[in-house]
Formats: structure tokens, sequence, C-alpha cells
């Protein structure tokens, strides 16, 4: 067995390349989430460890030691971060020529030639999804006998195996919490609404929708949404309680759990058998959700221990949703959104501006759709248009793109890439300030915000937190601009 190390590479300060493996940048409140897609694969490899330098605030200089005594490397890459993750393969080389390195994420899935004509220092880069891939390569079997690879032949010539097939049966795949609790420290990880510390995994890959943006799906993950079953997620759920004492929330970071109302009921039973929304039990859990999950489901979820859930809004305004294919209507997620409220779930509420067909108006019906709703807490990005999405095709097709193909500035903040012909690319980056502006600074949310500082002495030192990063946030933008 190959001596192996999976490694997030050190980046930008405060740069996130979690975020489900979706959106990799750094946030208006400094965020991390765990490297699911690392640690799963380094729980199937025997003897190797995992390493994820931003989280942890790691520099070259701090890990450099650790690739001398390695046989293979497989780092996890993104097209933000491909650059700097390519400057730290080269590092890599310089120390141990002898080690092999590959690349995972859906930069290299989608464009695995182009990446190793980029950087002679990758020896293959891992196309669809890559656990048992990894388990082959660290088992030393030869390149060419390994599907769902793309790698540099002796001669140097570019060499794509067969695809590998996807995995149906999830239950196979092992749990991932050991890896977090061996290799990773929970204290660095957190987010804007989630209890902290928290813990994400997945429990299932896949998403039913076609969200023309949404890279996960249309690149590594696939349309077909398989899960484990909702007792093998329970046992990890376990496992978590035994073992990490003091997580206080649990995450499942599925795209869409809820797509499958059976099976979120069925893992709401289980989780409700362990304590989970019992008088006085500590623990809480949330997940992704459409915003057109029944009440019934909803109900279900809360009284076993659901507290927050991650809704995709996108925009107020029903064409654009039909634009992108987001299969929402703006009436059913009012709905939703009243149901929820009224069972007691907190909602974190994400929107995107500048997505196909987006206007002064639709900018400004998103912001009065998203004060209506009133979530707890929102995130409102710019629409990144990744290679390898039907987003991104539409934008090269119809020279959308603003003059760069970068994703991120030299500092890991987002770049405004889309503009139109009615609306330009610096107007659509303002528009996210002051949408912001708008949200948070009305009596009603500063006065929700307050009060629950003044009810936790934790949440009082954290919010005082994130009101500075997301104050540096503002400052920033409007450098930027």
């Amino acid at each position: 067995m190959k001596r192996t190390l999976f490694l997030q590479a050190p980046s930008f300060d405060g740069y996130d390349g979690g975020a489900g493996a979706r959106y990799q940048m750094k946030r208006e409140v400094k965020s991390f989430w765990y490297p699911t897609w690392l640690a799963q694969p380094a729980a199937m490899v025997e003897g190797s460890k995992l390493i994820d330098a931003p989280a942890h605030d790691l520099s070259w200089e701090d890990i450099a030691h650790e690739f001398d005594e390695r046989d293979l490397v497989i780092l996890h890459t993104s097209t933000p971060s491909f650059n700097q993750d390519t400057r730290t393969a080269k590092l890599i080389k310089l120390r141990n020529p002898a080690i092999m390195i590959g690349f995972v994420g859906a930069k290299v899935a989608v464009q695995p030639e182009e990446s190793l004509r980029d950087c002679d220092a990758i020896d293959f880069v891992c196309r669809e999804e890559y656990d048992f891939t990894c388990v082959e390569l660290a088992e030393g079997r030869p390149l060419a006998e390994i599907d769902g690879i793309t790698w540099r032949g002796p001669d140097g010539s570019l060499v794509r195996n067969k695809d590998r097939a996807q995995i149906e049966d999830m239950d196979v795949l092992p749990m991932v919490s050991p890896i977090y609790k061996r290799d990773l420290d929970t204290s660095k990880y957190f987010g804007g609404y989630q209890r902290h510390p928290y813990i994400s995994f997945y429990t299932g890959r896949g998403c039913k929708s076609r969200c023309t943006f949404c890279l996960w799906p249309q690149t590594i993950s696939g349309h077909n949404f398989r899960h484990r079953s909702a007792g093998k997620v329970a046992e990890e759920v376990a496992y978590i309680l035994r073992e990490m004492p003091e997580v206080k929330e649990i995450f499942f970071d599925d795209d869409t759990l809820t797509d499958a109302h059976d099976h979120v009921k069925e893992l709401s039973v289980e989780l409700g058998k362990l304590g989970f929304g019992k008088p006085g039990f500590p623990v809480t859990w949330g997940c992704n959700a459409k915003a057109n999950v029944p009440r019934d489901v909803l109900k279900v979820m809360k009284e076993n221990g659901c507290r927050v859930l991650l809704v995709g809004y996108e925009s107020g305004n029903q064409q654009i949703l039909h634009n992108i294919k987001k299969g929402i209507l703006v009436t059913k997620a009012r709905e939703f959104t009243k149901d929820a409220h009224e069972l007691g779930l907190t909602i974190h509420g994400t929107f995107i501006l500048g997505l196909p067909g987006e206007t002064l108006e639709t900018i400004e019906e998103t912001t009065r759709y998203a004060m209506e709703l009133n979530p707890h807490t929102i995130q409102v990005s710019l629409a990144a248009p990744y290679p390898g999405t039907f987003l991104y095709k539409q934008a090269t097709e119809n020279g959308w793109f603003s003059g760069t193909d970068m994703l991120l500035d030299d500092g890991g903040n987002q770049i405004a890439q889309l503009s139109y012909p009615h609306l330009s690319s610096a107007v659509i980056f303002d528009k996210v300030e002051e949408m912001y502006r708008r949200f948070y600074f009305r009596p009603r949310k500063i006065g929700s915000i307050v009060g629950e500082m003044l009810r936790d002495w934790d949440m009082m030192k954290r919010r005082l937190r994130e009101g500075v990063e997301f104050f540096d946030f503002l400052r920033r933008r409007k450098e930027a601009a």
C-alpha cells in the first residue's frame, strides 16, 4: 500500500475550499466546511492521512515535511484554486521528485487533459466519483488498469482510461467522521448559520434538480440521487455523539436530502431514537432543502431534532427561476417558508444575482422577496459560471463574460463574471452589497440578532466576530469596485 496523503492545499487567507465542494472562495463571514470528498477515500486507504491546510491556517512551510516519506499525494482542486494548487504540486515535486501527485475535483473532472498540460508536476487526474479510484491508486495498480483517470504516459502523452461506473450502493462507503476525529480539529470548522462546533457529511450523492449553475451534479455526482440507508447514517451519528461530544450540530450536506421524502422521514425517526428532538437533548441537525418540502415532512424533521435548513431561493423572479431550471415556484417557496417558520425551523437563505434574465427590476424583486421571506440569515452570491456547467456553456455561446476567466480576485474574493448588454458586471457586483445592507440593516432584523445575542453568551461573542468580518467584507468590496 502506497503511503498516501490527501491534501487540501494552502491557499488564500480565509479561503473556504469546502462549501460542499460547490463554490470555493472567501466569504462575507469566515466559514469552513469539512473536506468530505477527501475524507471519504482517506477512510478507505489504510495508513493514509488527511491535511486541510486552509481551515487549519497551515502554510507550505508548515506541511512541507509531510511529503518526505510519502509515495502518493491526492490533492483536491477547483477552478478558483487551481493555479495556487499547481504551485503547491510543483513544490512537492521539488522536495520529493519520486512522489506521485494526482488531482481530484470538478475542475480536473471536466478539463482533465487541459489540467495535465497546465502543470507537468501532475501525474494523473481523477474523473467521475473517485473513491475507489483512490483505493486502486494506493494499492499500486498500474495506471493503465485504473478506470476513471487521465494520466501522463512515460512518453509524455496523455492517456484517458475508460470512465468509472457510478457507485450505486452508498452503504459500501465507510464513515468519514473517524477521519475527522483523527486528522482534523473540529473547532476550526464553522458557518454563520450553524451551531459551533458542528460536523457535516453526505448521506448520499446526486441531485434530481437541473439547476444550470450548480457545479457538483453536473460534474461529479450526477442527477441520480443515491443515499445510504437511514440505519447506516444513524450509525455514524451515534459514533459522533459517542466519540466527539463537543459537537453541537450535525449537518447533512447532500445537495437536496429532502427530495427523497420517505427517506428523510425515515432518517428523522432514526435520529429521534438516538434522542434528537427530546427535551434537554443537546445536539441538533440540519440539511440542505429545496423550497418545496411538504409541511408534513418538515413536521417530522422538526419533531426529531432538525433545527436549520439551508434553502437555495436564488431569485424572487419566476422567469429567472425558469431560466435556470430551478423547478420551484415562488408561490410554493412562500408557502414552504411560512410552514417552516410556523414549525420553528431556522432558515439560512441563499440568493444569486446576475443569473440569465437579470435586470435592475428583477434584482429589486429579489431583494424585496428576501425581506418578505425573512430567513434568519442570508448569503448573496454573484452568478458563477463554473466550467462543466450549463451556465458556463450559455455564457460562452452568448458572450456574457465580462472580460475575465477568473472566478476570484487575487485575494480570493468573488468576481462578477457575467455582464449583459442591459446590465453590466459592475452594477451586479455593487447590488450584492446593497442587498446585504437592505436585508440586515432593518430594525426588525437588527432586533432579532440582538435578541439572539442577549440570550446566549457564546452567540454574543460569535455574532460580534462575524459583524467585524462582515463590515470588513463590505469594505473590501468597496475597494475592489
